[in-house]
């Protein structure tokens, strides 16, 4: 009898990042090297994007610059994300003991997600992670700025309220929250733009109900950190706002993009 795989095979490499080790090793290091360094210590949260590196990258690397730059890293990353694949209400954790990336597999927190389980505050279901990029593209960067634990959520609609505790359960000293998300999708540029203007004002202001259907794909981790981020992380910087135009899209067609800071 076959024992089940425990590690999470990669969905989306060679296609949404390099599958070759040295290749996105390379990528990544340009990314991070071109972004600002960081400005202040890194805080509690971040909102990333989760597009193909070749398109949010320079994005993400705002984010990804701060972890970097921090003396010590982070033992564990609790990152957020949309199921674009399979339906989900509420949110999901993995079962698996890891997840593979070509740098090298990731350790999932395994006592984290049992935690939410036993609380109610997510189920234990594998099918929505396997062929999802929200939280897969998230792990290559998380690796070469040295966070070697994950623990990845993808959520669906629900109450905001809901991912909220589900992250007063898990934050701890030594953990960052990430929240994968992109903003306005399939839009011209001047469109998006102004889109995405509101939607950051949205985030800036920490007014979860303000962001609509289409104005994130990942507004329901999104709400969730923001209704959390009242109480916890009060202070939103945005660091970056930008479109697919911005490297090199068409701008008749277009997926926008942010990284936000979020401090106590």
């Amino acid at each position: 009898m076959t024992r089940p795989s425990t590690t999470r095979p990669e969905a989306v490499a060679g296609t949404f990042y390099p599958a070759d080790p040295a290749q996105l090793t390379a990528m990544i290091d340009g990314l991070l090297d071109a972004a600002p360094p960081a400005s202040a210590p890194p805080a509690a949260a971040y909102v990333v994007p989760h597009a193909g590196y070749r398109w949010s990258g320079p994005t993400a690397a705002h984010v990804y610059r701060e972890l970097r730059d921090r003396a010590e890293p982070f033992e564990r990353a609790v990152v957020l994300g949309p199921a674009h694949h399979v339906a989900l209400r509420g949110a999901a954790v993995p079962t698996v003991e890891a997840w593979a990336s070509p740098l090298g597999p990731i350790a999932i927190d395994l006592e984290g997600a049992r935690r939410l389980t036993e609380r109610g505050l997510a189920v234990a279901d594998d099918r929505p992670h396997a062929p999802e990029h929200s939280i897969e593209v998230q792990v290559p960067l998380l690796l070469r700025v040295q966070v070697r634990a994950m623990l990845p959520v993808l959520v669906g609609p629900g109450d905001p309220a809901a991912v909220a505790a589900l992250l007063d359960a898990v934050a701890a000293p030594g953990t960052i929250v990430l929240c994968s998300t992109d903003l306005s999708h399939f839009l011209t540029d001047e469109e998006a733009r102004r889109q995405d203007a509101a939607t950051a004002a949205a985030v800036e202001d920490l007014a979860p109900e303000r962001i609509g259907t289409g104005d994130a794909c990942g507004r329901h981790p999104l709400r969730g950190l923001l209704t959390w981020a009242r109480r916890r992380a009060p202070r939103v910087e945005r660091l970056a706002l930008a479109t697919s135009a911005d490297t090199g899209g068409p701008r008749d067609r277009v997926v926008g993009y942010a990284a936000f800071r979020l401090s106590a």
